[in-house]
């Protein structure tokens, strides 16, 4: 396998900063890494990108994501190691990451039960994570970057 070409945000290095400052923020949000990290795994699933999954079980894993969670994510709903927090910013994930699969993809019920476990701070920073994950996503998919191949 071989890349297109370098990962887009590393030929514009005023582009890398901006995702880098994005994912400071990101961190700043009073969220618990791991709960990110879940929605960045998650995401990244969705949308087949080998790189970001790869890079993101290995971030999870040093972020105290269990082993078990690491298995089940992508079956999230059925699994029985998630908590009701952890499956609210879950389902907002996969809401926000599959906009096109219905008419209202972030509904009342989704936005409901994410608002009731986190603050708007903490729901900004969620979303921010969604959104970066996706642009990731789509960088690395369209330029078929190599999982594993940044370490």
């Amino acid at each position: 396998m071989q890349s297109r070409m370098q990962n887009p945000a590393a030929v514009l290095p005023t582009a890398n900063q901006g995702i880098q400052n994005l994912f400071k923020a990101v961190h700043s949000g009073g969220v618990d890494p791991k709960i990110l990290e879940l929605v960045h795994l998650r995401a990244s699933q969705i949308n087949g990108c080998s790189a970001c999954v790869d890079g993101g079980f290995k971030t999870a894993r040093k972020s105290g994501v269990s082993d078990e969670q690491l298995a089940t994510v992508v079956a999230w709903r059925e699994a029985p190691y998630f908590s009701d927090e952890e499956r609210a910013a879950l389902a907002l994930a996969e809401a926000a990451t599959r906009l096109a699969d219905r008419p209202d993809p972030v509904n009342d019920e989704v936005w409901d039960a994410a608002a009731s476990y986190f603050d708007e701070k903490q729901l900004a920073a969620i979303i921010l994570m969604i959104g970066v994950t996706n642009l990731f996503n789509r960088l690395n998919a369209t330029t078929r970057q190599i999982a594993g191949a940044w370490g």
